[in-house]
């Protein structure tokens, strides 16, 4: 697959506007996507052009956080976000440029930065991962606010550090209010939700019937089926828009310390392509954000699921309150 992939982008960056493209040339990436995610499609990318790219893993908001500190003698080209709210933290504090314009049109506006400064290259959705064989579907909340009643009491798993949880958790504050999100987060600890470090974790309990659902994004559980077909374990989308179904976005931007503007705007054009858009979504199941390219078929269409949908731009300025809320509330991770 990735070699068939492989080609189409090759002959996809022959067509483009050749610039720079010498092999000694190198682009330093700050990712906060795990290597097994996003590597792959990197390793295409020095493949078919010749340009390197030296990659530092680490979480979202750790590698935002050590960006801003780092200042003018940051090493990084660009950063890759798992939250938006990571990258809009580097918005907001001046730390990234505006992006190639014809790069940026490729994406929705509605998935992008409103002045450019980063665009979205994949979406994953909230969900609920429910075990079927201790889980009627029938029984599932209509609203994510109803996991904090007595019914759910010790069935739910949840990871208070994960980054999309608390992407998902600000979206909530800044729609329902703090004092509304401060009372389900404390019911969540008085329901003795479960706590995990991370959606892998949550989706691995769900299959071994640990607890019989779990709020995670929805690739992780399909994932996991695709390399074990009898895992038990289905994704539930809550209905009606509700923000238990938040579609989140991965995203990308170009650091005001980035050497060679041109080569790093070449990376998320590239990453952009309808070549690498199918690799979000065939391999990692993730919902493809170009216009015109399709979703894998193991996937359910957006407009037929009732994603709930926010202005990310607001989730980079929230998010230290929302940890702070997490905290209040006792909801302490794995």
């Amino acid at each position: 697959m990735r070699r068939s992939v492989l080609a189409v982008i090759a002959t996809v960056l022959g067509l483009m506007t050749v610039c720079c493209s010498g092999g000694d040339e190198t682009l330093t990436v700050y990712s906060g996507r795990t290597e097994n995610l996003i590597g792959p499609i990197l390793e295409d990318f020095t493949e078919a052009t010749g340009i390197e790219v030296e990659v530092r893993y680490g979480k979202s908001a750790d590698l935002a956080l050590l960006i801003h500190e780092e200042g003018d003698r940051s090493p990084a080209d660009l950063f890759i976000s798992q939250s938006p709210g990571a990258i809009g933290f580097l918005a907001g504090g001046g730390r990234l440029r505006p992006i190639d314009h014809d790069a940026l049109q490729a994406v929705p506006g509605e998935f992008r930065n409103a002045g450019g400064l980063w665009v979205g290259m994949s979406g994953r959705v909230r969900v609920i991962v429910y075990n079927r064989d201790l889980v009627n579907p029938s029984e599932l909340p209509a609203s994510v606010f109803e996991l904090t009643e007595e019914r759910f009491r010790g069935k739910v798993g949840v990871a208070p550090a994960n980054s999309s949880f608390q992407d998902f958790v600000t979206a909530m504050r800044e729609i329902h209010g703090a004092e509304t999100t401060l009372e389900w987060l404390e019911g969540l600890v008085t329901n003795e939700a479960r706590t995990y470090a991370n959606n892998t974790a949550i989706v691995q309990a769900v299959g071994r019937g640990d607890v019989p659902i779990g709020l995670v994004n929805h690739y992780y559980n399909l994932r996991a089926k695709a390399e074990d077909p009898t895992t038990p374990s289905e994704n539930y989308f809550f209905p009606d828009g509700d923000i238990g179904s938040l579609l989140i976005v991965t995203a990308i931007g170009v650091l005001t310390t980035v050497d060679n503007p041109d080569l790093a705007d070449r990376l998320v054009e590239f990453m952009l392509s309808e070549p690498a858009q199918r690799f979000y979504s065939e391999q990692t199941f993730e919902y493809p954000l170009s216009s015109g390219v399709e979703p894998s078929s193991a996937l359910p269409p957006l407009a037929g699921i009732e994603v709930a949908t926010y202005d990310f731009d607001r989730l980079g300025g929230g998010l230290e309150r929302t940890k702070e809320l997490i905290d209040e509330s006792g909801l302490e991770g794995s």
